[in-house]
């Protein structure tokens, strides 16, 4: 694995100002305690994908504003993606890149204090047609994360996992908490995802147990805001894209399934809080309860509420779900009681969260021009 580090040095996040500067801001100049990480050095996998690259722009922006000389060491397959995501970020003298595959071993001499570990396999069509390469991106890139950590002897370490660790969780249950593991068909070849992300959390919860190794895992809602990347298509960037766009919204399922969402800036803060604060081989929650609703209702929000009526909602169900690989329905309402009691508290709802992703994809102060 190469490993490149680069030594010009340049001052401000980005040329121009936009959401998800103002986000990176007000993370930087929220309650979080970043006196733990100053002067550490943080290893952050994933670098290129949403969670990750926007950690390593946070972490930045806080060195800027909060002079806390925080060195970040981001894993990346690919420099020249690197490169595009980061813009002038990645002449930053205190950012360095570790270029390689994550499921092949480690190698970095330099001390390490704190880990993210986001790395994951996010398109729901690439888990469906390649599920082999999802499992093993799962656990052998965790094992060697966590055997990094082990030999480094961290201080904190983040598992970033997903609330489809719950498969389809008990109907009956008012709200989902973490214990309230449910049933995952693995006759399902989708399932190479949410059973990867069990195995994770296990093998963490075994290295945390063996080697005490300090890490948590943050069980992601869905997670977006200003700062989703240019190739992004799930399903909250394909609604949004279809408001910018006057086009209707055409669901592939019934969307019935029940979502939990979460605002990008509210998911570093857990992230970060979660770096030294929780027990050591536990799990987190982390969602914004207000933003529980139906897919179907949340399509009719983006038409009604963002669009301001100017565009539909649309059915068009195929007869197989291999073509799209969707999770299957589910009736869940997550709970984020046990983050909370760590302090933690999400400031963003649904609405504003598409209002805010929406300004950022089309360069505009404000949404009033869908209208």
């Amino acid at each position: 694995m190469e490993k490149m580090e680069n030594t010009k040095s340049v001052t401000n996040e980005y040329a121009r100002d936009s959401k998800q500067q103002e986000d990176l801001e007000l993370i930087a100049k929220s309650e979080i305690e970043f006196e733990k990480y100053a002067g550490k050095t943080v290893f952050v996998t994933g670098a290129t994908g949403l969670i990750g690259s926007s950690l390593v722009k946070t972490l930045l922006c806080v060195n800027r504003l909060r002079k806390c000389n925080i060195k970040i060491i981001a894993a990346v397959r690919n420099r020249e993606k690197a490169e595009d995501i980061f813009g002038n970020l990645i002449n930053r003298k205190e950012l360095t890149l570790y270029v390689g595959d994550i499921i092949c071993p480690i190698s970095i001499d330099e001390k390490i204090d704190y880990i993210f570990h986001t790395v994951s396999i996010t398109t729901s069509k690439t888990m469906v047609e390649h599920p082999v390469m999802t499992i093993e991106t799962s656990y052998q890139g965790t094992k060697n994360v966590l055997e990094l950590a082990k030999q480094k002897d961290i201080e904190g370490m983040v598992y970033v996992s997903s609330m489809e660790i719950y498969g389809i969780p008990d109907r009956n249950l008012n709200d989902v908490s973490e214990k309230d593991l449910g049933y995952i068909d693995i006759d399902k070849v989708r399932s190479s995802y949410s059973e990867g992300k069990r195995i994770c959390e296990c093998l963490c919860n075994a290295y945390a147990g063996e080697y005490d190794v300090p890490v948590k895992s943050a069980r992601l809602a869905q997670t977006f805001g200003a700062g989703v990347l240019e190739t992004d298509n799930r399903v909250y960037v394909q609604f949004a894209k279809s408001a910018i766009e006057h086009r209707n919204i055409v669901l592939h399922t019934e969307g019935t399934s029940e979502g939990n969402y979460c605002y990008i800036r509210d998911v570093i803060k857990a992230l970060l809080l979660l770096g030294y604060k929780g027990n050591y081989g536990e799990a987190y929650n982390v969602v914004n309860e207000n933003t529980h609703m139906q897919i179907r209702e949340m399509a009719a929000l983006v038409a009604e509420e963002i669009a301001g009526g100017k565009i539909k909602v649309e059915f068009d169900i195929p007869e197989s779900d291999l073509k799209y690989g969707y999770a299957p329905a589910v009736k869940m309402k997550l709970s984020s009681a046990k983050l909370r009691a760590l302090g933690w508290k999400p400031e963003v709802d649904l609405e504003e969260m598409y209002k805010r992703m929406i300004c950022d994809m089309s360069g505009k102060e404000d949404v009033k021009f869908l209208k």
